[in-house]
C-alpha cells in the first residue's frame, strides 16, 4: 500500500522545537555521511529534506553538528568495518557535547548482528533504523529526545512512500527512485534481506518528479532501483521499464537519462531498442555479469548463462553500434576454480567493457554463499584479481587511444584539484579533463580528445 505525505511529517514540529533548545548555535546543525550506492545517496537526500523541514542547517564536520547521521552500506565487509570505526570515533564528540544526537541507519542496520553490536558496544548511539523507516525519522528523534530512550527500528515493512521532502546535493545531477527492494536473492548478496522485496512506484509519480527535475534545469537524471529491468511488478497498470523510459524520454528538454542497475535476466531487446530510438538516453549501460562461467553463475543464482548474456550484448550492438558497456565482476566466488575464472577473462576480452567494477568475493552473513566451502586462499584470489586488472587495463588502453581526435559533448561536473582542469563526463560515462571556466560547471561543453592514458582522457574546448 502506498503512503503519500503532502503535509509536514508527524512529530516534525515537536522535534523542531526540542532541537532549538539543544542546539549549540542559533540553529540546529546536522551532519550526514552516506556510504555505498546511488540508492543510499537518494535516501540521504530525503533525510536531508526531512531535517531541513525541521529547521536544520547542514555542516561538513561532525564536530559542529547537533545531529549526526551515518547512512550505511552492507554490500562489502570493508564498508562495514569503516562504519564501525567512524561511529566509534563519535564517542568523544558525545562525551564533550552530551546533547548531540547520533543515529545510524541504512542497509547495515537491517542485519541483526549489526544492530546488536551497535546496541551493545556503542551505547552513545541514540537511534538505529533500517531502510524502510526514513519517513519515521522525526518520530524516532522525538522519542530519543523527549523520552531519553534509545530507539531501534529495523525490519519495518512499508509500501511505497511518496511526498517526502528532498534536499538534493547537486544542481545538475538528480536521482529518481523508480523501485525499491529486490526479489532475485543472488546467493552472495545481502540486498534482498536489507532492502526488502521489490516495490515499484506508480509511473505518474515518477513522471511528475522527473518533470520537476527537468524544469529545474537538471542535466543528468539517473533512475534508480536494485533491478530497474523488473520495474512494473505489482502495479495495477501494465507497464514495464522500457515503456517507462519511453514516457520519460518524451519530455522536452536538454538532459540525459541514465539508469541502474540492470539485471541481465530481465534485460530485453525492447529495452535496447528504446535506448537506440531515444533522444535522451546515452548509448551506454551498466550490465553486471559477475562471472563468465555457467556453473559459477548457477551457484550465484543469477538465472542466466554466458550465452544469454552475450546474446544481449550482440543485440544491443546491432541496434547501437557505438554502445559501451560497464559491468560488475566477482573474483573467487566460493568453489570457483582457476579454469572457471579464465572463462570470466575470456568474456571480458570478447565484450571489451569500457570499465569494470571488480571485487574479490566477500562473505555476507545470512547469505547462502557464506555457507559454501571456499577452499581457494585469499592470496590466490588476489593473483587472479591482478590478472583480470591487467587484461582490463589493456582493453582500456586500446579504447582510450581510439577516442583521440573525437569530439565529445561532456557534462562538466567539477574542477579537479590535482590538475586544476575541468572534469566533464561524456555520454558514454568517461571523464575528460580540459581547460575552462568555473561558470561551465553544471553545463554541457564540447571537447576534442587530445590525450589518453588508459581511460584517463584529456581534451581541449571546441565548438560544436
Amino acid at each position: 500500500m502506498d503512503t503519500h505525505f503532502s503535509q509536514p511529517l508527524p512529530f516534525s514540529g515537536d522535534v523542531a522545537e526540542i532541537m532549538k533548545t539543544r542546539a549549540r548555535g542559533s540553529v540546529p546543525m546536522a551532519y550526514i555521511r552516506t556510504y555505498g550506492c546511488q540508492q543510499n545517496v537518494a535516501d540521504g537526500e530525503k533525510m536531508k529534506g526531512i531535517l531541513a523541514e525541521m529547521g536544520f542547517q547542514f555542516t561538513e564536520t561532525p564536530e559542529d553538528a547537533d545531529f549526526i547521521l551515518f547512512n550505511t552500506c552492507a554490500v562489502r565487509e570493508h564498508a562495514e568495518d569503516r562504519v564501525f570505526g567512524n561511529v566509534g570515533a563519535l564517542k568523544n564528540i558525545k562525551r564533550r557535547y552530551p546533547s548531540v544526537m547520533i543515529a545510524v541507519c541504512g542497509c547495515m542496520t537491517e542485519q541483526e548482528h549489526v544492530a546488536e553490536r551497535l546496541k551493545r558496544s556503542f551505547p552513545f548511539v541514540d537511534i538505529v533504523f533500517g531502510t524502510n523507516a526514513i519517513h519515521r525519522l522525526p518520530e524516532m528523534m522525538y522519542t530519543a529526545a523527549a523520552d531519553s530512550k534509545r530507539v531501534f527500528l529495523r525490519g519495518e515493512q512499508s509500501g511505497v512512500i511518496e511526498g517526502l521532502p528532498v534536499r538534493r546535493d547537486k544542481t545538475s545531477h538528480g536521482w529518481v527512485t523508480v523501485m525499491t527492494g529486490c526479489d532475485n536473492f543472488c546467493s552472495y548478496c545481502i540486498v534482498p534481506y536489507v532492502r526488502g522485496r521489490e516495490k515499484s512506484r506508480k509511473p505518474e509519480d515518477i513522471v511528475r518528479e522527473f518533470q520537476e527535475l527537468v524544469d529545474a534545469g537538471y542535466k543528468e537524471i539517473t533512475l534508480l532501483g536494485q533491478n530497474v529491468n523488473s520495474y512494473g511488478k505489482g502495479l495495477s497498470e501494465s507497464i514495464n521499464f522500457a515503456e517507462l523510459l519511453r514516457r520519460l524520454d518524451s519530455i522536452d528538454g536538454d538532459y540525459r537519462i541514465r539508469f541502474m542497475t540492470s539485471h541481465p535476466k530481465d534485460a530485453s531487446e525492447e529495452l535496447f531498442t528504446v535506448m537506440a530510438e531515444s533522444r535522451h538516453i546515452p548509448h551506454c549501460i551498466h550490465l553486471p555479469f559477475q562471472s563468465g562461467n555457467d556453473r559459477v553463475l548457477k551457484e550465484m543464482n543469477r538465472k542466466y548463462d554466458r550465452e544469454k548474456y552475450l546474446s544481449l550484448i550482440r543485440f544491443a550492438r546491432s541496434v547501437m553500434p557505438d554502445i559501451s558497456f560497464t559491468s560488475d565482476v566477482i573474483i573467487g566466488f566460493p568453489g570457483e576454480t582457476y579454469e572457471e575464472f579464465r572463462d570470466t577473462l575470456s568474456l571480458i576480452e570478447e565484450v571489451e567493457f569500457t570499465n569494470l567494477f571488480t571485487f574479490i568475493y566477500s562473505p555476507r552473513v545470512g547469505t547462502k554463499a557464506a555457507e559454501m566451502p571456499d577452499p581457494v586462499s585469499h592470496e590466490e584470489k588476489t593473483k587472479w584479481f591482478a590478472e583480470l586488472l591487467r587484461v582490463q587495463e589493456e582493453i582500456a588502453s586500446r579504447r582510450g587511444q581510439s577516442m583521440i581526435g573525437r569530439k565529445e559533448r561532456v557534462l562538466v561536473e567539477n574542477r579537479e584539484e590535482k590538475s586544476g582542469l575541468l572534469a566533464g563526463r561524456t555520454a558514454g560515462g568517461l571523464i575528460v579533463l580540459f581547460p575552462g571556466e568555473d561558470c561551465q560547471i553544471g553545463q554541457y561543453a564540447w571537447t576534442e580528445i587530445t590525450e589518453a592514458r588508459g581511460l584517463q582522457l584529456k581534451g581541449l574546448p571546441v565548438s560544436e
